[in-house]
């Protein structure tokens, strides 16, 4: 915009126009309207790097600018606010200029003078604060999370103010170091600047202060405040009321303040144990202090009376809940009742109720002795069994009459208030019986054919040959019944084992269980255990050759197989399993009667070659059967193939087959070398590989591969000697290095300044007979590439897809924006004529073309105009 110092009228237009290029104007600027302004001033004034303070304004006219002791230098620049006024930094005439610092903790002064023609001039004062390289004890700022500091924090302010919630116990504090070779400590522990530190708060309605101490490299100390103030609390809850004895109705809740408790008339004293829940409140129990969590007794009144207990809880800001519990002490009891009745053996019948009084109890004959053990309802009631005094769960034993009579026992119950309840249980004796039957009957070497029934008095059990004797385990149904013949057992014993002597293999032996019942009545169980003959099985139930698998899979009743193996396996293991353990196995694998399975190790013939292997098995009777095994190892291999080869940092093409001799891969120019990994077909060939040898056994190989130089061709080979010497087959891989990619070409035409860009003076007012189109002062155009915009246009031709355009101002790349077809500096250019060219850079390899024709601009941001 056109700025004018005095104003012009109509008739003064073509003198102004003359006057504009008399001043060597002409080649510049718009034509905005002229406007008057006296006042000779700044429009812009900045600071790299650094901030104002305060922020910049045309009427103030001093700055200080705090800066750490790492920073040398500033770039200071000011811009007037009137065309044609000059500006001076420190004395030269310039609206930039590098300022080099005074040392640290040193201040630099610095003046701007902005000056018209008239000899009028105003003067900005910039003082440079540098800090100190040891004495920098200031904070840069100090938060308090969920907090605000009152005032808001200055480093040069020390003392602070914050306010919490009453719950609110800590808080967060962060102190951050201007000079980060400073330290910090908070309340007295040393902390890291820019991390939070925990600090515990004093309780409800009162402040807690906060130090923040900071010590400079060189001793110098500044301490901070932060007066906490945590706000007076209105908790008057309970957090929880425990009681004793009893329970309360309705169950505690903190919002619930009555409650009541039934206690037995027995109970004479009952304790509260409340708990608060703000320990700050205080709280009284029936008048008296108490603290949270301190148990009181209170003495209750008689029985069949109410005690009312009051806990008044009284919080910090003084409102007050009284927490009431009404302990209900029972009058005295007239229950005369049973809570239960326990008898030993046997069981009631019926099953025990409070409400039953007589029972009954049938025992066998061989039971003497009665145990009972009642419980009382009332704990407070008294008892007698058979007039014998007797606590509460306690057990009386009571002796009981002869076998086929009855035993009565009493239980007399007598309340608190005297009156009574008599509970009778009548125990019924069995008469000696006549039960002759065995409830169990085993032989732990064989199973008894049929199973065991008491009624069943006949059996039989099958035993190996081996088998010299058995144990015989049998049960009476009756303990007072006797046991005799080979399995005794007398009256008051269950149970009665034998251990029987066999007789010889294939023979029978008969075990006798004769049962007396206690009435004299017997019962004879009869065992015949067989012992088997010897054994005729000279079967095999497993065979194996570790090295190979048997043909036709093992069957027991198969005598002949055959077990292929490579030629270069000189050796088997062989194993086999004996059906019966005590049969023998000879020949070339072994077992002794006893020992269940034999292996041995067989040496085979050369390649080519079958080798038999014999197993003979003799049963225990003496027959005897022969397994074969045929063992045919392989003739020397002719697989000269390879069954997979590969190129880490290429596709071979075609793909890999065994019967495909030649591939190529196709690898980027940067590539200088690739890894070849192959298999051969037959582990036990030989194989070359890049001037490695893979030896018999070893299946697979790798080798790096130097290539030729980049646009060349690299042939591999691999070849395989098969293991017989004679069959040998070559593989080769022809490796293709891509040439090095090429630069993009110049662009085609040098930058042009964009017409809107192309500034200059345009009369003012406009004057209808102006030749110009564009009304450009005489002498001047839009097409002369002369501007007075700092950072203008330039129209280069469109690039490529995949090249993006790049700026250079005489010679040197700068960093600019592309859009629309245009280039545009991001930065300013400075004044004075500049030759702008162009390149484009491939996004694929990143390489740049040539600088593209110049184009010759002139600068000049002091002169008038701008784009029209």
């Amino acid at each position: 915009m056109l700025i004018m110092k005095r104003t012009m009228t109509v008739a003064g237009q073509y003198l102004a126009a003359a006057f504009l290029v008399a001043l060597g104007l002409s080649a510049y600027g718009c034509g905005d309207s002229a406007t008057v302004n006296p006042e000779v001033e700044l429009s812009r004034l900045t600071v790299s790097p650094g901030t104002l303070q305060p922020g910049f304004s045309a009427g103030t006219t001093s700055y200080r600018v705090d800066l750490t002791n790492n920073i040398a230098s500033v770039i200071i620049t000011a811009q007037a606010a009137v065309s044609g006024d000059t500006v001076s930094i420190n004395g030269q005439s310039t609206t930039s200029r590098t300022i080099t610092l005074d040392p640290a903790g040193s201040t630099t002064v610095v003046n701007v003078v902005v000056s018209e023609s008239t000899n009028n001039s105003r003067t900005y004062t910039v003082r440079l604060v540098r800090a100190g390289l040891a004495g920098n004890n200031s904070l840069q700022s100090l938060a308090v999370a969920s907090a605000t500091l009152a005032p808001a924090f200055d480093a040069n302010v020390q003392s602070y103010t914050v306010s919490v919630a009453n719950n609110v116990g800590s808080v967060n504090i962060t102190p951050t170091l201007s000079d980060p070779a400073a330290t910090v400590t908070v309340n007295g522990q040393a902390a890291v600047s820019g991390q939070a530190r925990a600090v515990s708060l004093n309780g409800p309605g009162q402040s807690t202060s906060i130090t923040i101490i900071v010590t400079a490299q060189n001793g110098n100390d500044k301490t901070y405040l932060v007066t906490v103030s945590r706000g007076v609390s209105a908790n008057n809850n309970l957090q929880g009321l425990a009681i004793s004895p009893g329970t309360l109705a309705p169950s505690f809740n903190a919002g619930t303040v009555g409650y009541t408790a039934n206690v037995g008339s027995g109970v004479t004293q009952f304790t509260v144990t409340p708990t608060l829940q703000d320990t700050a409140s205080t709280m009284t129990v029936n008048n008296q202090t108490t603290n949270s969590g301190q148990a009181r007794t209170i003495a209750l009144n008689a029985a069949g009376s109410s005690t009312f207990i009051n806990i008044v809880v009284t919080a910090q800001n003084g409102t007050q809940k009284t927490y009431s519990v009404n302990v209900m002490r029972a009058a005295l009891a007239g229950n005369n009742n049973l809570q239960g009745l326990a008898v030993s053996p046997g069981s009631l019948a019926p099953a025990f109720s409070a409400g039953t009084e007589d029972y009954t109890v049938n025992v066998v004959s061989g039971v003497t002795q009665f145990t009972v053990t009642p419980t009382l309802q009332d704990t407070a009631a008294t008892m007698t069994v058979n007039n014998q005094a007797t606590n509460s769960g306690q057990a009386r034993t009571i002796g009981l009459n002869a076998a086929g009579s009855n035993t009565l026992i009493n239980i007399t119950v007598r309340a608190q208030n005297g009156s009574q309840n008599t509970y009778t249980v009548n125990v019924i004796r069995a008469a000696l019986g006549g039960n002759n039957n065995l409830s169990a009957l085993s032989v732990t070497q064989g199973a008894l054919a049929p199973a065991f029934a008491q009624n069943t008095l006949n059996y039989t059990v099958n035993v190996a040959s081996t088998v010299t004797s058995v144990n015989v385990s049998a049960t009476k149904a009756d303990a007072t019944a006797v046991m005799s013949e080979d399995v005794i057992a007398g009256a008051g014993t269950a149970t009665g084992q034998a251990t029987i002597q066999l007789g010889g293999q294939g023979t029978g032996t008969v075990v006798l269980i004769t049962v007396t019942a206690p009435n004299g009545s017997p019962k004879s169980y009869r065992v015949t255990v067989n012992r088997a003959a010897l054994a005729s099985n000279n079967n095999l139930s497993a065979l194996s050759v570790t090295q190979g698998t048997l043909s036709p899979a093992f069957s027991a009743s198969t005598l002949t197989y055959s077990v292929n193996v490579a030629s270069n396996v000189t050796s088997v293991n062989v194993s086999a399993t004996k059906a019966d353990v005590n049969a023998v196995m000879s020949e070339d694998v072994t077992a002794g009667a006893g020992t269940a399975t034999g292996q041995a190790t067989i040496q085979l013939g050369g390649p080519g070659t079958t080798t038999p292997v014999l197993i003979d098995v003799a049963a225990p009777n003496g027959n005897s059967k022969t397994y074969r095994i045929n063992v045919n190892r392989a003739a020397l291999g002719s697989n000269d193939n390879l069954s997979a080869l590969s190129v880490t940092q290429g596709t071979l093409s075609p793909n890999f087959a065994a019967s495909t001799l030649n591939y190529t891969t196709n690898v980027d120019s940067t590539v200088t070398s690739v890894t070849v990994s192959a298999t051969k077909s037959d582990s036990n060939a030989v194989m070359s590989l890049g001037g490695a040898t893979i030896p018999a056994g070893t299946a697979s190989g790798q080798a790096t591969v130097p290539l030729n130089g980049a646009g060349t061709s690299t042939s591999v080979s691999i070849t395989v000697t098969a293991q017989n010497g004679v069959n040998v087959q070559t593989y080769t891989i022809t490796v293709n290095r891509a040439a090095p990619a090429s630069p993009p070409p110049a662009p085609a035409s040098a930058p042009n300044l964009i017409a809107a860009d192309d500034s200059c003076p345009l009369l003012d007012p406009p004057d209808p007979t102006n030749p110009d189109p564009d009304g450009c002062a005489p002498g001047t155009s839009r097409s002369d590439n002369n501007t007075n915009i700092t950072t203008p246009r330039f129209a280069i031709p469109q690039p490529g897809a995949g090249l993006t355009p790049n700026l250079y101002v005489d010679g040197n790349k700068v960093g600019s924006t592309f859009s629309a077809g245009t280039l545009q500096p991001t930065s300013s250019l400075s004044d004075g004529p500049h030759t702008i060219t162009s390149t484009v850079t491939s996004t694929a390899t990143s390489l740049e073309s040539d600088q593209s024709g110049g184009l010759s601009v002139t600068i000049d941001s002091t002169a008038p105009g701008g784009p029209g």
